[in-house]
């Protein structure tokens, strides 16, 4: 990485404490939020402690972090947190999920804030749908009822699962759900720790319980919800274009048309829009797939 471009990075910080939420302010004319911090890892702590204190999902630390062993990190090693963001293209209402980044954005209803979570999407086998919608009901403490896509995965491998699972401890839908307008799709909490960030539902939006929690009491019913695959992002921060990419999700269904021809799509519509930087170099800083904003020089 270019000490330049650390250097407007840094520049572009809005300080906030781990563990915060991770709410911000909108600045006129900035498409950017939030601000890049570091941290040391310590005896014992693996990437999943440091993807909840920091709310920050597992695979935005490893593509940050290319050097990394996500499955063994090394006590004293310095890592990169991913905390800021070049905000997603489109409508700023509502609930926006980037499936390519695997993260949650939430337009407050007053337009100057944005609050971001991780989330966790659909397994390959499990694709979540690229759709719009709204939310359509909030429950506190769910029940959850197994749909014939889940129970018929059960039952292949002899696995027992009862109609009906009760609020509780062994509920995976935590203690918060919100159901979509898109048939069959919640965003909801977990009761399992850890793999957030990653691949892992079984098509719903995943949440950490304490994120689910502030989102649940923040959105209302009739809320818009809008899922994109947005691997590419160019946005505008103090007369400077800045580029943020992540690894396109693998599969068919999210990969209609090439990387190049994404890239090409991202630069034509900032070049309509009135953006001016070398397209090459532009080019090059989508294809690296780091995680974070880079300033096109």
């Amino acid at each position: 990485m270019k000490k330049s471009n650390l250097i407007h990075i840094i520049a572009l910080s809005l300080l906030s404490a781990p563990g915060v939420s991770l709410t911000f302010t909108i600045k006129p004319g900035s498409d950017i939020v939030g601000n890049m911090q570091t941290t040391t890892v310590q005896r014992g702590e693996t990437i999943d402690n440091i993807s909840e204190r920091f709310d920050i999902g597992v695979y935005e630390i490893i593509e940050a972090n290319p050097h990394i062993n996500p499955r063994r990190l090394s006590a004293g090693e310095r890592i990169i947190i991913p905390t800021q963001f070049i905000l997603p293209p489109g409508p700023r209402s509502g609930i926006v999920i980037n499936l390519a980044e695997m993260r949650l954005y939430y337009f407050h209803k007053d337009k100057k804030l944005v609050t971001t979570h991780p989330i966790s999407i659909g397994r390959p086998d499990w694709e979540t749908p690229i759709a719009k919608g709204k939310i359509i009901d909030k429950t506190k403490d769910p029940a959850w009822h197994p749909p014939k896509s889940i129970r018929a995965w059960y039952d292949e491998r002899e696995m027992f699962l009862p109609d009906v699972v009760p609020p509780g401890p062994d509920n995976p839908l935590g203690k918060f759900a919100l159901r979509l307008s898109i048939t069959g799709y919640l965003i909801h909490g977990t009761n399992m720790y850890g793999g957030i960030g990653i691949r892992t539902s079984s098509g719903c939006i995943r949440m950490w319980p304490k994120d689910i929690e502030s989102l649940y009491y923040k959105v209302s019913v009739g809320d818009p919800v809008r899922i994109i695959h947005e691997p590419y992002k160019l946005g505008r921060h103090g007369g400077s274009v800045f580029a943020e990419s992540h690894e396109p999700l693998s599969g068919a269904y999210y990969n209609r048309v090439s990387e190049s021809e994404l890239i090409n799509q991202v630069i034509d519509e900032a070049n309509r829009r009135g953006a001016r930087f070398d397209n090459e170099i532009a080019k090059r800083a989508l294809m690296r797939s780091q995680g974070y904003p880079t300033i096109l020089e």
